[in-house]
Parts: structure tokens; C-alpha cells; sequence
């Protein structure tokens, strides 16, 4: 059994772009996938955003440089929601809490 945390995190990421001309975002959505690929992580594109396993100082470069990047390119506003999820008892990948709720589901045990 992990006693320490080790520095793992599963975040969840969604940055939407303000006062664009378009209530369209896909564009903006596909820089930040562009952006965080650069990066040492592990990222899932849902319809609401990415789900992002790593490193804590990674997920936080990595967000800082989108960030940075979209105010680059001419955004001027950015909204930020994010959710953090660390543990110590073991490691759990996105892969292993996606699989219980299904096997839950599976096995019917609501």
C-alpha cells in the first residue's frame, strides 16, 4: 500500500473561450488538445472537456501554456474549470475508474 502521495493526479479540464465572434469553440478546443499533447500526459477528449492523468507539475505547465497560447492567438478572455482527484492508498489510472463503475454496471450490484 502507497503511504505518500507520489505526485499522480486525474484532473479534469475545461477552458471555454469568451467573446469570440462564434458560439462555436471547436476550434479553440483543438489548439488545447494540440497544446496539452506536447506535454508527459495521458489525456481523454470528452464532450466537456479532457480528462488528464500525470504529474501534478505537468498538468499545471500544461495548463499554464494554454493559457499563455490562446491569449497568444487573440483571446482575451478565458474561463477555467478543473477538478483534481490524487490519492495515496494505491494508483489508479482513468482506465481503472472508467472499468469498476462498468463492471458495477455489468454485474447490475445497483
Amino acid at each position: 500500500m502507497q503511504t505518500s502521495w507520489n505526485g499522480h493526479v486525474i484532473a479534469d479540464l475545461c477552458v471555454t473561450p469568451l467573446g469570440l465572434p462564434s458560439v462555436s469553440v471547436s476550434q479553440e478546443v483543438a489548439k488545447v488538445e494540440k497544446i496539452l499533447s506536447r506535454f508527459p500526459l495521458k489525456t481523454k477528449l470528452h464532450a466537456y472537456g479532457t480528462n488528464i492523468e500525470g504529474q501534478w507539475d505537468d498538468i499545471c505547465d500544461a495548463i499554464k501554456a494554454v493559457h499563455v497560447e490562446l491569449h497568444e492567438s487573440g483571446i482575451v478572455r478565458l474561463s477555467c474549470n478543473m477538478r483534481w482527484g490524487t490519492r495515496t492508498d494505491k494508483h489508479q489510472t482513468l482506465e481503472d475508474k472508467v472499468r469498476k463503475v462498468e463492471e458495477i454496471l455489468k454485474k447490475n450490484e445497483l
